[in-house]
C-alpha cells in the first residue's frame, strides 16, 4: 500500500509539473490506472487512494476482477476492440478508447440501440504509423468520424486516441502527441466533441500532458 501511495502521488506531481511548464494549470488530467495483469486487490487499494478512473485491454481479464470492486469505479476499455465483445464492454465500461472501423460501429450503434442508450468513444489515430498498432491513418481520420455521426446515432464521438512508440526518449514522441492535438482542432464536426485527447503512458505522459493530453494511461509507473 505505501510504495502503490508513493507512486501515485510521485506521478500526481509529475502530472501537476507537466501542467504547469505548459500552462495547462486549471485544466483537468484524468488519470487512468491500466490494469492489465493486476489483481483486484491491488485495484482495491488504487481505488483507496482516490483514483477512479481504470482501464483494461482485455474483456476476459478484467470481468473476473470487477466483481466486489466499488461500484462508482469508471471502466475504459483501452485495447483493440472485437466486434463480438461489444455485449460484454457496453454494459461495464463508461469509455472506448479504441473505435477504429465501420464494422465496430456498427456493432457498438445496434448494441447501443438495443439497450437505449449513447456509448461514448474516441476514435484510434496511428499516428506513429506503426504497422502493429491499430488505428486509423490522420488522413482518414476526418472522413471516418463524419460517417459514424452520419449514421450512427448511438455513438457519441468525445475525442481521439493514440499509442506512441516506445522510446528512452520522450521527447522524441512529442510530434506525434502534438500532431493528434492539432488533428483534433483542425477537425470540425457538428456532433462530434473532440475535446477529449487520451494519449501518453508510463514512460511518456508528461510530454503527452505538456502537449494537450487530458487522459493518461498509466500502469507500470503506478502499480510496479
Amino acid at each position: 500500500m505505501e510504495l502503490l501511495n508513493q507512486n501515485y502521488m510521485k506521478i500526481i506531481e509529475r502530472i501537476n509539473k507537466a501542467k504547469e511548464k505548459s500552462g495547462r494549470q486549471k485544466d483537468e488530467i484524468k488519470l487512468i490506472a491500466v490494469t492489465k495483469g493486476i489483481r483486484s486487490k491491488a485495484i482495491k487499494k488504487a481505488a483507496s487512494l482516490g483514483i477512479v478512473h481504470f482501464g483494461e485491454n482485455r474483456v476476459q481479464e478484467v470481468l473476473p476482477k470487477m466483481e466486489g470492486l466499488p461500484e462508482h469505479l469508471k471502466w475504459h476499455f483501452i485495447g483493440h476492440l472485437q466486434s463480438n465483445k461489444v455485449k460484454d464492454v457496453l454494459p461495464r465500461f463508461s469509455l472506448i478508447h479504441s473505435l477504429d472501423r465501420i464494422s465496430l460501429a456498427k456493432e457498438i450503434n445496434k448494441r447501443s440501440e438495443k439497450e437505449n442508450r449513447v456509448t461514448d468513444v474516441l476514435v484510434q489515430v496511428n499516428v506513429a504509423k506503426e504497422k502493429s498498432k491499430f488505428g486509423l491513418s490522420v488522413q482518414e481520420t476526418e472522413g471516418f468520424i463524419e460517417k459514424v455521426v452520419e449514421k450512427f446515432p448511438y455513438i457519441k464521438i468525445l475525442g481521439l486516441m493514440t499509442i506512441a512508440p516506445y522510446v528512452e526518449d520522450a521527447q522524441e514522441v512529442r510530434p506525434i502527441f502534438r500532431e493528434l492535438r492539432n488533428l483534433a482542432q483542425e477537425i470540425v464536426i457538428p456532433g462530434a466533441e473532440l475535446t477529449e485527447l487520451s494519449m501518453g503512458m508510463s514512460n511518456d505522459f508528461e510530454v503527452a500532458v505538456e502537449e494537450g493530453a487530458t487522459m493518461v494511461r498509466i500502469g507500470s509507473a503506478l502499480f510496479r
